[in-house]
């Protein structure tokens, strides 16, 4: 069977601003068109740490490093797109040569800032809602079950809401566009298709692999991981949110695993559903020129995974 037609060959993407990102095997490389319609690429080789390789071999674990690696990896990434944006915008005052350490402190300080600012909104995202809940419902019934099945709700709300407000500037739309040439373009990939722009803006922005289905699963997780547990008070209750997020994101990653494994079985995809409803507002149709950056970058990936 030829490279082309191997579907586990296929690896992960990542929309930036302007651009897209796919992670290789051997390599990353994010794709940004200029002003000038020439397509420049940050190519970042993967340095195999041998005892994180160690831990994404652990069920639960591997996916809480899964996630603040892939943090720290579009946080770099964004930041070459960013940066190609703001010369093209006049911004960037005059290039300055760095030094190797200098390189690497700057490459450090994103992958810092990219894993902080997930780790943020995360215990954010995991505090509000038991406080909006308690706020709202918490004198009403005494069932904590039910108690946990609206925070679940409410986070879905917020995360919803967030999403599409956020979804309503051009920037943001114009990042879910390239969101939805990069899973256009796996998806052709895995067909086995020429990655052509008449082939590719054939197939859907949805695709299974998407982390917008993690988002998911860690909500409908956390209602059933909480329901084990019970609390006697609201501070409590606050300190068991943020003590179980890390088996709440591990289990969310195997579970995610699991329904990818299932979505050839018919009567079985559903169990992905959740996540394909929520790119509906993750991703946008993207035009042919942002198609055409998508391409390339998965090209060029490729390319340098054959070549290393």
């Amino acid at each position: 069977m030829s490279e082309k037609n191997q579907p586990n060959a296929v690896y992960g993407g990542q929309a930036v601003i302007e651009g897209v990102m796919f992670a290789g095997q051997k390599v990353n490389v994010t794709a940004v068109r200029r002003k000038d319609n020439t397509i420049h690429y940050l190519e970042v080789p993967r340095k195999e740490i041998g005892w994180v390789q160690a831990l994404k071999k652990i069920p639960l674990i591997r996916g809480i490093v899964g996630i603040v690696e892939a943090s720290a990896k579009g946080a770099q990434h964004l930041n070459f797109s960013a940066e190609v944006f703001a010369e093209e915008e006049g911004v960037v005052k005059e290039e300055k040569k760095e030094s190797l350490t200098g390189k690497i402190s700057m490459i450090l300080g994103v992958a810092v800032v990219g894993i902080l600012s997930f780790l943020f909104g995360k215990f954010v995202f995991t505090l509000v809602p038991p406080t909006i809940e308690q706020m709202l419902f918490g004198s009403l019934f005494q069932n904590q079950i039910g108690h946990n099945l609206i925070e679940g709700l409410i986070k879905i709300i917020l995360l919803v809401g967030y999403i599409y407000f956020i979804s309503l500037t051009p920037m943001i739309k114009r990042l879910f566009q390239y969101h939805g040439a990069e899973h256009k373009v796996i998806s052709a990939y895995e067909a086995g298709l020429e990655l052509t722009v008449q082939n590719v803006q054939k197939f859907s922005t949805l695709h299974y692999r998407c982390g917008s289905s993690f988002i998911v699963f860690t909500v409908l997780v956390g209602v059933v991981i909480y329901s084990f547990f019970q609390y006697d008070s609201f501070l409590e209750r606050i300190i068991q949110r943020i003590v179980l997020l890390p088996l709440v994101i591990g289990v969310s990653y195997e579970v995610l695993r699991f329904t990818n494994s299932l979505r050839d079985i018919p009567v079985l995809r559903f169990l992905g559903y959740p996540g394909l409803w929520l790119q509906l507002l993750t991703t946008k149709e993207p035009d042919d020129s942002q198609v055409e950056v998508s391409i390339a970058s998965f090209n060029r990936m490729r390319e340098l995974d054959r070549q290393i």
